[in-house]
């Protein structure tokens, strides 16, 4: 495997100056996660508070789409920059708070509802600039590269976070935040955006109406909205909110043996988005993406029957691979097909999907109290794939592309 192949995307400035930004905000942001979870939990000993604190991650979802008109209305690279900023401040708000010693839980509440409102932005905006920064042979390579970001962060950023609060305590811990989060801002300065194709100047409901009437007379890009939420509402449970039941009440975990089973998942992903970028040359990415959606949910399938950590541990790191083919192989299929004075609005309709999640995790967990966790998996799997092959009948092109 020649370096020159896994690392294409970045003979590119601008990506490597995007990689690089892109990395040092998901690592802030995964710090950021187990510090704050913690200490309000500590703080408050209330599990709900902790619920809360997660929820407001979310927060920004169902604005998503007109993110995405604000992504195709403005400059990307400026709008990046603006939303970091805004990451900036309020973890040195935070920062300020705690090394004065008056940090109070409802001071993170507060500052984590501002920073969860602009996090989906910050998500449009990264995904729909990979597109204008590379040219579409290496595009799939720039994604499974991006891909990367994310799941570095979740084996070394939270293990760091987790180190500096513990060692430091939160106000110093947070100097490091916002150190990340600086440097994030300061490495997309050097990001370079071709002059890209303006949209009509209308409002901007009527740039979404536009932008959703587009992606309805696209059947693959439905399809692909659609498996979002399949994916969403069936697989990523698990890795989401399901495992600590899972690691407890089959497997006889405490903490150490549930971060374990975390770790070896985003090491799964990892290998898979080092994987994708080096090797997937296709012509039809969205065959890529079902194939990676079904091995995903086969592997839940079997993950939900096994016992023995060992097995466990190899099936959830293949879970974690075919997560990383799934998904990076979505992102190549809309990010190519979507015109470019689209783009930012099809990547913001596309993070509804997330909204998937916290049904998933509903349903999830009222199953597993009720069946147990491995048939709430097995249900989950079994759903997935159900609605997987729903998607290829209703949606054909997905596998004969147009």
């Amino acid at each position: 495997m020649s370096g020159s192949r896994v690392f294409g995307a970045f003979s590119i400035r601008s990506f490597r100056f995007q990689w690089s930004s892109d990395a040092s905000s998901t690592w802030a942001a995964e710090m950021e996660t187990l510090i704050l979870g913690w200490y309000v939990l500590v703080e408050t000993g209330s599990p709900l508070l902790v619920g809360v604190l997660g929820a407001l991650r979310f927060g920004g979802t169902l604005l998503s789409p007109f993110y995405g008109v604000i992504a195709d209305r403005v400059d990307r690279r400026a709008m990046l920059i603006s939303i970091r900023f805004v990451f900036c401040i309020a973890a040195a708000g935070i920062m300020s708070l705690g090394l004065a010693g008056v940090l109070e839980a409802w001071h993170v509440l507060s500052l984590s509802s501002v920073t969860g409102l602009t996090r989906m932005a910050d998500n449009v905006a990264r995904q729909s600039l990979i597109a204008d920064v590379v040219p579409r042979p290496m595009l799939t390579n720039a994604a499974g590269l991006a891909r990367t970001t994310q799941d570095s962060a979740r084996i070394a950023g939270a293990l760091a976070g987790a180190g500096l609060l513990t060692s430091l305590g939160i106000g110093p811990a947070y100097v490091v935040v916002v150190a990340f989060y600086a440097f994030s801002m300061a490495l997309a300065l050097g990001i370079s955006v071709r002059l890209r194709r303006k949209i009509p100047v209308e409002s901007p409901l009527q740039n979404l109406k536009s932008g959703v009437a587009y992606m309805r007379g696209d059947p693959i890009i439905t399809g692909v909205m659609f498996l979002a939420f399949v994916v969403n509402l069936t697989a990523f449970p698990l890795i989401n909110g399901l495992m600590p039941v899972v690691a407890r009440d089959v497997f006889n975990l405490e903490a150490n043996g549930l971060a374990r089973f975390m770790a070896v998942t985003a090491g799964g992903a990892f290998v898979g988005s080092v994987g994708i970028a080096a090797f997937l040359r296709v012509r039809r990415p969205e065959r890529v993406m079902v194939a990676g959606i079904v091995l995903w949910h086969l592997v839940l399938l079997l993950f939900a029957r096994l016992d023995s950590i060992t097995p466990a541990m190899l099936a959830i790191t293949a879970f974690g691979f075919s997560s990383s083919l799934a998904m990076v192989s979505m992102s190549v299929v809309l990010l190519s097909r979507a015109p470019e004075e689209f783009r930012g609005r099809v990547m913001g309709v596309r993070a509804l999907a997330v909204y998937g999640l916290p049904v998933g995790l509903l349903v999830g967990g009222f199953l597993a109290q009720w069946l147990g966790a491995q048939t709430a998996l097995v249900i989950s799997s079994i759903a997935g794939l159900g609605l997987t092959g729903v998607a290829l009948v209703v949606w054909p092109s997905l596998l004969r592309g147009r």
